[in-house]
């Protein structure tokens, strides 16, 4: 007589995490599988029904129900302590229980001196490429004597199970202040000007924007309509375009709203074309205060910059030299435009 299935709980987080393993095309069968036994054990689905569906007999889908329940209460702890780790965690979890057998081939020494050669740049095994891959990678560690002979599926894998993956790359800006109390000091004065922008806001209406560029955007023109997507078919994307050079976006954000504003298009980004930008934006609400948050570019502190401020401003003080304007405190200036 059948006994009653494991009850199975799984919270939002991962259920999104097991339905991208049921979904991947990459990931292993297993995972996709057992992946799909606890979903439809969520749906509170028979065994027997689960098992149809996944090809695997009845008692191996009550195994498994039952060992995401005994897991259960670990996984969520993962969740709320190290959620990056939560998806890795399911992986295991999911994993064939350890077997007594032939040990490995690679030892742990071998397969953590293959990662380290994966966190090196290409270039300093003289390669001329810039982004490992498996092959690369595997010739590598082949000529360096760590192994004797492995296969890029081997490497991949390992990569995969240690979450490194050397083929991307992250954008990142690197700052050239050198003092670091003054760089400290910097970024603590933009995080407390974004962190009193909602009680600015609040109590007398000033606006706190973000302001920066976007150079060399290419203006592309495709040759033909895109096609809509349809079933079981993406949307298709003509590949041959028309060139009409680049632009340039000057780009406000509003901290509070979180949200674009007045955004200027054109072909340069000149001194004008930045003050007209301002002006557009003080324009868009003259009333209200507002305060830009911006870098040390030096069309954000031109003198032509510095005249429109004060000609708006109705101040009458004389221009002082171009250098002295950049090392003098920023002031805020009537009626609540700071820059």
């Amino acid at each position: 007589m059948a006994g009653k299935a494991a009850k199975v709980v799984v919270t939002e987080r991962q259920w999104a995490i097991l339905d991208d393993f049921r979904r991947s095309r990459s990931e292993p069968g297993w995972v996709v599988q057992r992946a799909a036994v606890i979903l439809w054990g969520f749906e509170k689905r028979p065994n027997q029904e689960i098992a149809v569906e996944v090809g695997l007999d009845r008692m191996a889908v009550g195994l498994w129900r039952r060992r995401w329940r005994a897991a259960w209460d670990e996984l969520t702890v993962w969740e709320c302590t190290e959620p990056q780790r939560l998806r890795e965690a399911i992986r295991e979890t999911l994993r064939d229980a350890s077997r007594s057998g032939c040990p490995g081939t690679f030892t742990a020494e071998q397969v953590t001196q293959i990662l380290a050669v994966a966190c090196e740049p290409p270039e300093k095994s003289e390669r001329p490429i810039t982004h490992w891959t498996h092959n690369e990678l595997r010739d590598e560690v082949i000529i360096r004597g760590i192994v004797a002979n492995i296969s890029a599926s081997q490497v991949g894998r390992y990569l995969k199970e240690a979450v490194l993956r050397p083929h991307r790359r992250k954008m990142w800006l690197n700052t050239t202040e050198k003092d670091p109390v003054v760089f400290a000091q910097g970024v603590g004065t933009v995080c407390e000007t974004d962190r009193a922008a909602p009680a600015r806001q609040a109590a007398d209406g000033t606006r706190t924007v973000s302001t920066d560029e976007m150079t060399g955007l290419q203006a592309l023109e495709r040759n033909a309509p895109d096609k809509p997507p349809r079933m079981d078919q993406v949307a298709k994307q003509e590949f041959e375009y028309t060139r009409h050079g680049t632009t340039t976006l000057i780009g406000n954000w509003d901290v509070v709203a979180g949200q674009m504003l007045a955004e200027t298009i054109s072909p340069t980004r000149t001194e004008a074309d930045y003050v007209a930008h301002i002006d557009q934006t003080v324009a868009t609400d003259p009333d209200v205060p507002s305060i830009f948050v911006q870098d040390n570019l030096n069309i954000h502190w031109s003198a032509s910059l510095v005249e429109w401020t004060a000609k708006t401003c109705g101040l009458e003080e004389p221009l002082e030299e171009k250098r002295q304007v950049r090392n003098s405190p920023q002031p805020s200036l009537a009626p609540g435009i700071s820059v």
